[in-house]
């Protein structure tokens, strides 16, 4: 149904590898896109330039805010969901609630009795953090700094708020909309910026399958008094051939 007439069933870097350059089976493509592994990770950076890629995916990201109305034993459970990913994980969450915080602290030491990656989740959460703010604009102010891939806003009325974001890989408005639900099947894509680089790019979307590739097509008087300026740019650039290339349009 979306035009795709092949499939290869591989993986790691050896596959990126395989994909950039080809093999006796595997066509070379122009393009490489999704996540992986940090192998996976490091092969697409070496193979940038000799095919695009999407962007470079490192370890998950998870920035929650959340004000007095947030529940602690959810705000607990959606933190340890993005810490079990890999002891490299960040999970933060902001809130200018003092007890917020202290209740959230007390239920992490609950969840983790029981869970079944706790020691990953153990050491992800010491790279991460609960952090007190002096209030919501600072928070959202810290996360625009860090620009997270995942921005969840556990906030009594999180939609005005909304405006106040300017880097996120994705915004998960409510205590309904938890990430994890993102992870799986909240489409329409699952594959964001991490590493701070929200700063500057969204997450995978049907952009990243097309191009653009421009068409000029003047007329002949438009071409005339372009010819005019262009020429003036060209010699003051020092291109004289750019500049006779031109006078002879005018």
């Amino acid at each position: 149904m979306a035009g795709a007439d092949r499939l290869f069933a591989m993986g790691g870097a050896q596959a990126i590898a395989a994909l950039a350059y080809g093999t006796g089976r595997v066509p070379r493509v122009d393009k490489i896109v999704g996540p992986g592994n940090r192998y996976v990770v490091a092969a697409k950076r070496l193979v940038y330039g000799t095919v695009g890629i999407d962007g470079l995916a490192g370890p998950t990201e998870t920035m929650i805010i959340a004000d007095g109305s947030a529940s602690p034993r959810l705000l607990a459970a959606d933190l340890l969901a993005q810490a079990e990913h890999g002891p490299d994980s960040e999970p933060w969450l902001l809130s200018p609630d003092r007890a917020l915080l202290e209740r959230v602290e007390a239920e992490l030491s609950r969840q983790l009795q029981d869970l079944p990656r706790a020691e990953v989740a153990r050491q992800a959460l010491e790279k991460g953090g609960l952090v007190l703010t002096k209030d919501l604009e600072e928070a959202f102010a810290l996360a625009n700094l860090y620009a997270p891939e995942h921005l969840s806003l556990a906030l009594s009325d999180p939609l005005p708020w909304l405006e106040k974001v300017q880097n996120a890989g994705g915004v998960f408005l409510g205590e309904g909309s938890p990430e994890a639900l993102g992870d799986y099947i909240a489409g329409p894509s699952h594959v964001m910026p991490t590493s701070g680089t929200a700063r500057f790019q969204g997450g995978l979307a049907v952009r990243d399958f097309l191009k653009v590739i421009p068409v000029v097509g003047l007329s002949e008087a438009a071409a005339r008094e372009l010819a005019k300026k262009g020429a003036l740019l060209a010699r003051a650039e020092g291109l004289e051939g750019h500049a006779r290339s031109l006078d002879l349009r005018r």
